[in-house]
């Protein structure tokens, strides 16, 4: 089965809100051919990127109560991009780390 078959039939662990980006990370997920749905998806299934291992324990702990959500992705060149969701569920934004 293809990933994108995969990635259709899997639930998000929480709610997503609101989606949006911001012009920067846009302009480089379109430089890379990477579409921001692929980064979101990941996010909302629990795969956290590359945040340490604390991170990645909070944001688990933080799917059931309800704090912010916080994934880190690298791209070539070490570029990374940002997915968080807000604690009240009401957004999430793609972002480059110098946008927040």
């Amino acid at each position: 089965m293809h990933e994108s078959n995969q990635v259709n039939k899997v639930s998000p662990l929480f709610p997503l809100g609101l989606l949006v980006a911001t012009p920067g990370a846009l302009e480089v997920l379109k430089e890379y051919g990477i579409i921001p749905m692929r980064l979101i998806a990941r996010h909302s299934r629990g795969d956290w990127g590359d945040v340490g291992r604390d991170d990645a324990k909070s944001n688990d702990r933080a799917v059931h109560s309800g704090a912010r959500l916080l994934s880190c992705y690298r791209l070539a060149n070490r570029v990374k991009i940002w997915v968080i969701t807000e604690a009240d569920r009401s957004s999430t934004t793609v972002l480059l780390p110098s946008d927040y």
